[in-house]
């Protein structure tokens, strides 16, 4: 399901803006393209584009007619979903009321709008999602090459190559163009010597395009087309020339990035949402599995493991998030399995080897948490199957509870290093301390009231059994010191200290007292 919140969220800025928020949880199925001489207003569930309007008069006559068709929201030029008129009425309403830019065709947003929804109904079907987009990137890429009579490439923000021209043979470009197409992102050397021209930063505050000079090892003249939408900078065209161009041309290139900035907004709108879609599939089987629905996510061959994921406390759930998928694609992980639930970001590991694998998560952590403290990450037990995986979760989770606290060793631990202490966790856990009776009750009584230390003498003495010269070392006592308090607490409470039962219970009650404080 998609929502209009989740719509603009994954376009982003550049296009739309959130007037009025409404309900926010209505699902978005189609897009309707309203027309003020006509009363329709699509279906129930139709984001309502309102094309052609006039006046103020005319959006609050269409927002009750789409209130009243049940509409998911409805887009009006920003002049309009601004005007106080139209946002009282949405408000009373409580319709989502999105203002969208004035620079952008109502096709334009038709087309880009109806590719993102239909990526969300159909998340892992090309055909619906990025492969019709990336067609018509390498078309603009053509086309680009047409205009300016010179190889081209397409890339985005990140240097990352997302089309290129086939109109010239490699004879017309040169090496590290081929590098840059055949690794699908232009090279690190590459990289760092446009970055030294200062090509990044004019790209990422320029709109103009701009001639590169040649360089060295066989790098050619290029011209630079900078591709931006509302301000943001999304990418860039880059065609291989010999000198400068004319300003027709460029002129004309920078048309062909008007419309190439689109295509990247979609892009990027399909990938958040079809991002959006696997976390809450796989939310969805870590809360709780059904036979009853098929395991609807892409896993690695069982057995799994689920890991719970501790960040530095900067960073709230939604960062980790991101800063878990970006470090684990890093390193080599090409599809993390990450969701949030519950406040915890967690993964699902394979239990075998490689990127992707517990163990090189373990590896990644210990390495992280040199540099970054509070990086941690506890694995629950193996998942067989999909059934296993939210007991697995349990377990990782409550896992990370005890390493943040301190009570287990960390950065990186597994369940089956830690069974003694989640065994006695959950025992601890389960005492009322506020009921605590017997021989521990009237020691605490006693430490309080005579400003003592004859709890700490007991547990230091359980702790290390017949091993007097250890628990007087704990405590700083020497060892006859330590025995006249065992006889003096052997007078004040009653205690049979040969009895393993008895021991145990007492070396549990103070844990939860020590876990309470």
């Amino acid at each position: 399901m998609i929502t209009v919140p989740d719509l603009v969220v994954a376009v982003g800025p550049a296009l739309f803006e959130i007037v009025v928020a409404g309900h926010g949880d209505d699902e978005v199925r189609d897009v309707f393209l309203a027309d003020p001489q006509e009363s329709a207003t699509g279906q129930p569930g139709d984001l309502v584009l309102g094309f052609g309007l006039g006046s103020p008069e005319e959006a609050v006559e269409l927002l009750e007619r789409c209130a009243a068709g049940r509409a998911s929201g409805i887009i009006l030029r920003t002049a309009l979903a601004q005007d106080p008129a139209v946002v009282a009425q949405a408000e009373k309403r409580q319709l989502t009321l999105v203002a969208l830019q004035p620079t952008v065709t109502w096709a334009h947003v038709v087309w880009l709008l109806r590719g993102v929804i239909d990526r969300a109904a159909a998340p892992d079907s090309p055909a619906a999602g990025d492969a019709g987009v990336h067609q018509e990137l390498f078309a603009l890429a053509d086309a680009a090459a047409a205009i300016v009579d010179a190889p081209v490439t397409i890339e985005d923000n990140q240097s990352r190559v997302l089309a290129y021209s086939s109109l010239h043979d490699v004879s017309d470009t040169d090496p590290t163009r081929v590098s840059t197409i055949v690794g699908r992102r232009v090279p690190a050397e590459v990289i760092a010597h446009f970055r030294a021209r200062g090509i990044f930063r004019r790209l990422a505050r320029s709109s103009e395009p701009f001639l590169v000079p040649d360089g060295p090892n066989g790098i050619r003249p290029r011209l630079v087309v900078p591709v931006r939408a509302g301000g943001e900078w999304l990418g860039s065209i880059w065609a291989v020339v010999d000198g400068p161009v004319s300003a027709e041309v460029t002129t004309e290139l920078s048309n062909a990035a008007s419309v190439l900035a689109l295509h990247l907004l979609r892009l990027r709108a399909q990938a958040d949402v079809a991002r959006r879609s696997a976390i809450d599939r796989l939310r969805t089987v870590l809360r709780q599995f059904s036979p009853d629905n098929p395991l609807d996510v892409r896993l690695p061959s069982p057995p799994w493991r689920v890991v719970a994921l501790g960040s530095p406390a900067a960073y709230d759930v939604p960062q980790e998030l991101d800063l878990w998928e970006s470090t684990g694609r890093r390193h080599g992980w090409s599809e993390p399995q990450l969701a949030d639930l519950d406040g915890i970001v967690l993964a699902v590991v394979s239990d075998g080897d490689g990127p992707g694998s517990w163990r090189w998560l373990r590896k990644l952590v210990t390495d992280l948490a040199k540099e970054f403290p509070g990086t941690t990450a506890a694995a629950g037990g193996r998942a067989r199957g999909p059934a296993d995986l939210p007991s697995s979760r349990a377990e990782a989770v409550e896992l990370l509870g005890l390493v943040r606290r301190e009570l287990a060793p960390g950065p990186a631990l597994r369940v089956e290093q830690a069974w003694h202490i989640l065994t006695v966790h959950r025992a601890v856990t389960s005492l009322d301390t506020t009921k605590l009776d017997g021989p521990l009750a009237t020691l605490l009584r006693h430490d309080i009231e005579h400003d003592t230390a004859f709890v700490d003498t007991l547990q230091a003495w359980l702790n290390y059994p017949g091993q007097p010269q250890q628990a007087a070392k704990q405590l700083h006592l020497h060892t006859n010191t330590l025995r006249h308090r065992m006889k003096r607490i052997g007078e004040i409470a009653k205690l049979d200290l040969a009895n393993p039962r008895e021991r145990l219970a007492l070396q549990l009650q103070i844990a939860a007292v020590r876990t309470e404080h």
